[in-house]
């Protein structure tokens, strides 16, 4: 009645002590590739760009093992873990280039699946809300408005990717939080250019005074 059973619970054995071994060394480099992407977004807030360059060149290598370790595991390559790492190196290679003035870069040029890199696009707010932030606590209100207007333009993008989870990979959740930091960062930037626009006013006062 069971004749064969064995050699293909044989084969099927083989099969997933392959994916094992792959998850297993993918899962590694994955979690050096979100190290590495973290430390890109720090050396490029502190505008240590020489270090951010030098990092992501390292997540970039690391990203490509990653995905080189799972070629014969397709079971394993979209979603996961390896979704979320790539994510990270996403969101670093925009990071860096929008706070260092260069196009962001594409999928094909970071060799990634396309839900990682808009996935990693709509984190990208985030930290150009910090990076607005900076801005206004070193008096630099009125630039700020640029990397505002950065934000929204990235929160109507993100927006239009009305897919389910299942293709999206998450995108509405985040779509969600991203809002949120829209509002809560232009509602930063207008207090701060308000005081700035009452401080020259009451300066001009004194000075009016002052004659």
């Amino acid at each position: 009645m069971l004749t064969g059973l064995e050699e293909i619970v044989e084969g099927l054995r083989e099969h997933f002590d392959a994916l094992d071994r792959a998850r297993e060394e993918a899962y590694v480099l994955s979690r050096q590739v979100v190290r590495a992407a973290s430390v890109v977004i720090k050396h490029t807030h502190r505008q240590e760009f020489d270090a951010a360059r030098e990092q992501l060149a390292e997540a970039r290598e690391l990203t490509h093992r990653m995905l080189a370790a799972l070629a014969d595991a397709p079971e394993l390559r979209y979603g996961g873990f390896v979704h979320d790492s790539e994510k990270e190196y996403c969101e670093a290679a925009m990071v860096f280039a929008a706070l260092t003035g260069q196009p962001l870069p594409t999928p094909e040029e970071l060799g990634v699946y396309g839900p990682a890199w808009i996935n990693g696009l709509s984190e990208v707010v985030g930290e150009l809300r910090r990076h607005v932030l900076d801005l206004i606590r070193t008096d630099r209100a009125a630039e700020a408005e640029e990397y505002l207007k950065a934000m929204e333009n990235i929160y109507q993008t993100i927006l239009s990717f009305d897919y389910p989870n299942a293709i999206s990979q998450g995108l509405r959740g985040r779509s969600d939080a991203a809002r949120g930091l829209v509002e809560r960062t232009r509602g930063d930037l207008t207090n701060a250019l308000q005081a700035g626009r009452l401080e020259r006013r009451m300066k001009e006062l004194e000075a009016k005074i002052g004659e």
